[in-house]
């Protein structure tokens, strides 16, 4: 196989040294492995440069949802297929995609000849691969990322402190499916799958290649129903989530609030417009 390795170094807060050598023991003589590493400053640009002028078999992310993001979206022009090396803070995609855990494991799944087209969220000319939100979700992502902590910890550690600076809940209106819709919420999600990359499940009947996302209301803070997340069966109240399926949805608040894309913080927004594309992504599963 001609394979491109594109590697954050800085992902998870860990180093990859034993995956990179763990992936390479994999490797037959006869394969070829080019590698990029990233530098957080043009890495789109880097990477679209290089898939101008060549075509790889796979392409291996080493990193966390918001490195296999940049990837995709360098990939607009020049789509292939992908394989997950799952080593951020928090990683949604890939446990959606039911990788396994374990380094030898995840490595023999994105080497592998089993894959599957999922769709992606569209907003402007980002694409997310997960869940994107408008709230406080962003807000405690955009703390943790202007903190000193990292991992899992660095969220619970940020997550008290979000919570009570906030000024949600908020008026949400919403065009969805033809209809105008006025909701009171702390967030608005727009989700492509099941959960959220700490594993919360907050749209238990989404799938990743239906065509269509569901936008999540979210009301208010409910200890109980949040709890219910932490369960694959989790059955949440109305009280709590209004779930909508659709193709297209546009978000507007009266005030600009935190916006993000699976796990990255990305802006304030008053306005946020998306839309589904179907079968965009090639990705190795098990």
């Amino acid at each position: 196989m001609k394979l491109l390795l594109v590697v954050n170094p800085v992902s998870g807060d860990e180093d990859k040294t034993m995956l990179l050598n763990q992936l390479k023991d994999q490797l037959s003589p006869e394969d070829e492995l080019d590698e990029l590493r990233t530098n957080g400053k043009n890495d789109h640009e880097r990477i679209s440069k290089l898939l101008e002028g060549h075509s790889f078999d796979r392409i291996l992310v080493a990193g966390g949802d918001g490195t296999v993001k940049t990837v995709a979206e360098a990939m607009i022009k020049n789509p292939q297929s992908l394989g997950l090396l799952p080593c951020g803070s928090a990683n949604g995609l890939a446990s959606d995609l039911d990788l396994p855990a374990q380094n030898e494991d995840f490595i023999k799944v994105a080497l592998g000849n089993s894959t599957k087209k999922i769709d992606v969220l569209q907003f402007q000319d980002q694409l997310g691969l997960h869940i994107s939100d408008l709230g406080m979700n962003a807000e405690l992502i955009e703390n943790f990322e202007n903190s000193n902590y990292r991992g899992l910890l660095g969220y619970a550690i940020e997550t008290l402190p979000t919570i009570l600076q906030s000024k949600l809940p908020q008026k949400f209106e919403i065009e969805i499916n033809g209809q105008k819709l006025e909701r009171q919420a702390i967030m608005v999600a727009f989700a492509n799958s099941k959960k959220f990359g700490t594993g919360a499940v907050v749209n238990p009947d989404g799938k990743m290649d239906d065509g269509y996302f569901e936008l999540l209301i979210f009301k208010n803070l409910n200890l109980t129903e949040i709890l219910k997340t932490w369960s694959s069966k989790a059955e949440l109240s109305s009280d709590f989530v209004e779930i909508i399926k659709t193709k297209k949805a546009l978000v507007s608040t009266q005030r600009p609030l935190a916006f993000q894309m699976d796990g990255e913080f990305c802006e304030t927004r008053s306005k946020v417009e998306m839309e589904i594309k179907p079968d965009f992504l090639e990705i190795a599963v098990p």
